[in-house]
C-alpha cells in the first residue's frame, strides 16, 4: 500500500531515451506500478529524437516528454532536471525495470539529511548467458554493492552508483551544478557524484535497493560497450587532467597495461637472443597467469555457492581478458583522438 503522501517528498524521474521502442514500454508498466504516491511522483522522458516510434508508446503514458537533440546522456539528463519539480530526482534508463518498492527504498536513504547522493545495485533482466556474465564477472558490467556503505569520500570507481539506478537531492545539485555535458561515452555520472560528496555530501550505496537491466545481447554490444567505458574514462582525463578520482585510474590503468605488455615484449626479446629458460618461464608466467588467476577465482566461487558452472570456469575467464584489454584500448583511444570527439 502507498504511505501517506503527506510526508512524501515529491519525486521526479529522469529517462534519457533514442530509439528505445523495443524496451521502454516494459519500464513505464513499471514504473505505474510502483507503490508511491501518484500526486508526489513525476515521470520525464527526454527523447533524443527518435524515428522508431518510441515517442508514440511514451505519449500513452502519464508522463511528461521532452525533446534534447545535442549527443550525450548527460545533455538529456541535464534537459530533464531543468524541466523537473521533485525534492529527489532518480535517474534510470529506457532498458530498465524497476520494482514496486524502487521509490520508498530511494527515499528511506534521503531521510539522513547530509545525504545528497544514492545509488544500489543492477541486476540482468534476462537469465541467458552474456546477461549472467555481465552479473558474475570478476569485473561486473554493472556495479554491485554486497553491503550497504554510507561514504563521504570518494573511494575508486566501482563504489559509485550506476547511471541507471541513481539518486539526487535537489538541493545537493544546486549547490555544486548540474552533469558536465563534456563527459560522454561512459563514467558520464560519476563526475557529478564526486562533486556532490566534495561539497559535504554523503553517498549511499544500498544493495536493496535494485534495478533490472537488460543487458547486451551479443559479444559484439557487450565488447562495444566496454570500449565505450573506456572511451569515457578516456574522456575524463582529457577533459580534468588529474583532477578527477576517474582521471588517475584512467592513468594507472595505461600505465599499467603498457607497462605489462612492455615486459612481455621485453622477455620476448631476451628469450630469443639470451636462449634462457628462466626468461622463457617469466614470459609464460606473466602470459598465463592472469587466465590461470581467473579460472582459480571462478572454481573458487564455484565452491562458494555451491554450484559449479562450466561455462563460467571455461569461458568466463577469457572474456574477462578480452574486456580488459577492449577497455584499455578504449581509453588509448580517446585519449588520442582528442577532447570532445
Amino acid at each position: 500500500m502507498e504511505k501517506d503522501n503527506k510526508t512524501q517528498p515529491k519525486v521526479s524521474v529522469v529517462i534519457p531515451v533514442k530509439n528505445g521502442a523495443t524496451h521502454i514500454k516494459e519500464l513505464l508498466d513499471s514504473l505505474m506500478q510502483v507503490d508511491y504516491g501518484k500526486d508526489k511522483l513525476e515521470i520525464l522522458v527526454v527523447d533524443g529524437n527518435s524515428t522508431d516510434g518510441t515517442r508514440e508508446i511514451v505519449a500513452q503514458y502519464p508522463v511528461k516528454l521532452l525533446t534534447e537533440e545535442r549527443p550525450g546522456l548527460n545533455a538529456a539528463r541535464n534537459t530533464g532536471l531543468k524541466h523537473s519539480t521533485g525534492e529527489i530526482i532518480a535517474f534510470t534508463d529506457y532498458d530498465c525495470v524497476v520494482p514496486k518498492d524502487w521509490m520508498n527504498k530511494i527515499v528511506e536513504n534521503f531521510q539522513n539529511t547530509k545525504v545528497g547522493c544514492v545509488g544500489g545495485n543492477v541486476f540482468g533482466y534476462h537469465n541467458n548467458f552474456l546477461s549472467k556474465y555481465a552479473d558474475k564477472s570478476v569485473a561486473p558490467v554493472m556495479r554491485i554493492f554486497t553491503k550497504k556503505e554510507n561514504l563521504n569520500l570518494v573511494k575508486p570507481p566501482w563504489h559509485y552508483p550506476a547511471g541507471c539506478n541513481m539518486a539526487f537531492k535537489r538541493e545537493a545539485i544546486e549547490k555544486v551544478g548540474m552533469f558536465n555535458e563534456k563527459i560522454r561515452y561512459g563514467f558520464d555520472e560519476d563526475e557529478l557524484v564526486e562533486r556532490v560528496c566534495e561539497a559535504g555530501y554523503t553517498m549511499v550505496l544500498d544493495p536493496e535497493l535494485v534495478i533490472k537491466h537488460k543487458h547486451r545481447p551479443t559479444l559484439a554490444s557487450l565488447f562495444k560497450q566496454t570500449f565505450n567505458y573506456g572511451r569515457g574514462m578516456g574522456h575524463v582525463l582529457k577533459i580534468k587532467g588529474l583532477k578527477s578520482l576517474f582521471s588517475k585510474w584512467a592513468l594507472y590503468c595505461v600505465l599499467g597495461f603498457l607497462f605489462w605488455v612492455l615486459m612481455i615484449f621485453s622477455l620476448l626479446v631476451l628469450s630469443i637472443f639470451a636462449f634462457s629458460i628462466v626468461y622463457k618461464g617469466l614470459l609464460l608466467f606473466l602470459v598465463v597467469f592472469p587466465l590461470v588467476g581467473l579460472v582459480f577465482y571462478y572454481i573458487y566461487k564455484s565452491i562458494m555457492n555451491k554450484k559449479v558452472e562450466p561455462e563460467s570456469i571455461i569461458v568466463y575467464p577469457f572474456l574477462d581478458i578480452a574486456r580488459v584489454f577492449i577497455y584499455v584500448f578504449g581509453i588509448i583511444y580517446q585519449i588520442l583522438r582528442g577532447e570532445n570527439t
